[in-house]
């Protein structure tokens, strides 16, 4: 059993890593901000790949157009955020389940649902600012009913301030900043997984 499920994580692994490829190769062609947008929309709601990997590919070639591109990241992602709400409201089962499956996160979903009835937008914008899969909270959403405009108001202001604070850094400091992440990446894999796991620790002690 314990070879099956490793087979099934290296598989997943391979998967997300052609997508990562495929995302990025979306930097150097004509349509690349066509692309971070349905990339950000397609995150939202079921696409394993976040779209700041695509924003910083765009703004580290063009600084001046990093701001443009975090619009239409934020754009995108909202209305994708609608998209898993309807996923989540309408064809959890058929859809929404098989989805949170594919990530094995259904104890996160569980915790996040239970954590809407008392406080939905602080959980929502909690997660536009952590590493947690966003489609989790926005098919959550729909699922327990949460009023669409408290998604749509709390999606706006996080993401858009995520996305928003990498435009900005290289928006000033241009491939300075891609150089330093290079240098320092294993520091700064260490502090992302320090931020996933404060996620998941504020969704599930969030009151």
């Amino acid at each position: 059993m314990g070879t099956i499920e490793q087979e099934r994580v290296t598989r997943r692994a391979n998967l997300i890593r052609r997508l990562y490829d495929w995302t990025i190769h979306w930097a150097q062609t004509p349509h690349s901000t066509w692309a971070l947008f349905i990339l950000a929309f397609c995150e939202s709601s079921f696409f394993p790949i976040p779209p700041d990997v695509l924003l910083i590919a765009l703004a580290v070639a063009l600084p001046i157009k990093a701001f443009k591109y975090a619009l239409i990241c934020s754009v995108g992602s909202v209305l994708g955020g609608c998209f898993g709400y309807l996923i989540g409201y309408e064809f959890f089962e058929y859809v929404g389940r098989p989805i949170i499956g594919f990530y094995n996160i259904t104890d996160v979903f569980n915790t996040v649902s239970a954590k809407y009835q008392s406080n939905a937008f602080t959980a929502i914008a909690i997660a536009g600012f952590t590493p947690i899969p966003y489609k989790v909270f926005t098919i959550a959403a729909g699922v327990c009913k949460v009023n669409l405009f408290t998604l749509i108001l709390a999606s706006a202001l996080s993401r858009s301030a995520r996305f928003f604070l990498i435009a900005g850094l290289f928006y000033l400091f241009g491939p300075k900043i891609k150089m330093f992440i290079e240098k320092y990446f294993n520091t700064l894999t260490v502090i992302f997984i320090i931020l996933l796991i404060s996620g998941f620790v504020a969704v599930k002690y969030l009151k």
